[in-house]
């Protein structure tokens, strides 16, 4: 009974489990035999690990089709080895066509690093935020708590990250070899589940 778990609640996690692969195979036999043998994704997602923002739903693709990376507000930090990793997997091994650094609206990532208050470990972390802030301070307001902030906050903390993304030397080597890479920021809505296209870079 370990970590937290009642035993008829993870029992249902495995039964929630069974039932959809049950559905999957229902409806394609062979599915998780072809998916098993091979993944030819031409997205890499790098988004927020906010449970709303699930990135194959949000595209409407299925298992296979997504290579993803999630963090706390979608970042990506140079010295991070996990992003980093991803990043040259996806694009040296799997030669995905569209890197998408995906935000979204209503971040508490973003709004917890405007707080002030003390957040305990992850206030290291969302520093990284509050250097977007710093970087355009002069283009936001002084009440950083009030939703349109948060909301531009959001936008140009996908700006930032997608340059970080563009400095990697995984990304400048790919351009350098003749690669058609995009590098695209988006943030979603959900209020609505739509995705807004905030930056493309190409080169």
């Amino acid at each position: 009974m370990g970590h937290g778990w009642k035993l008829d609640a993870f029992d249902q996690i495995l039964e929630r489990n069974r039932a959809w692969a049950d559905r999957i195979r229902a409806v394609n036999p062979d599915y998780f035999e072809r998916l098993s043998k091979q993944q030819h994704p031409d997205i890499l997602w790098i988004g927020c690990a906010d449970s709303r923002v699930p990135a194959n739903q949000i595209l409407d693709l299925p298992p296979g089709e997504v290579f993803v990376h999630r963090n706390i507000a979608n970042l990506v930090v140079p010295s991070d080895l996990n992003c980093l990793s991803v990043l040259q997997y996806a694009v040296e091994v799997l030669k995905v066509r569209h890197i998408l650094v995906c935000g979204h609206y209503g971040c508490g990532g973003v709004r917890a690093a405007m707080t002030g208050a003390d957040n305990g470990l992850i206030d290291n972390w969302l520093n990284h935020i509050r250097l977007v802030h710093r970087l355009h301070a002069d283009d936001l307001p002084a009440d950083m708590l009030e939703e349109p902030a948060l909301d531009r906050l959001c936008e140009l903390n996908v700006i930032e990250q997608v340059n970080n993304v563009c400095g990697t030397t995984v990304v400048r080597n790919a351009w350098a070899a003749g690669s058609g890479l995009q590098v695209h920021g988006v943030v979603y809505s959900l209020k609505d589940g739509v995705l807004k296209e905030l930056c493309l870079r190409t080169c």
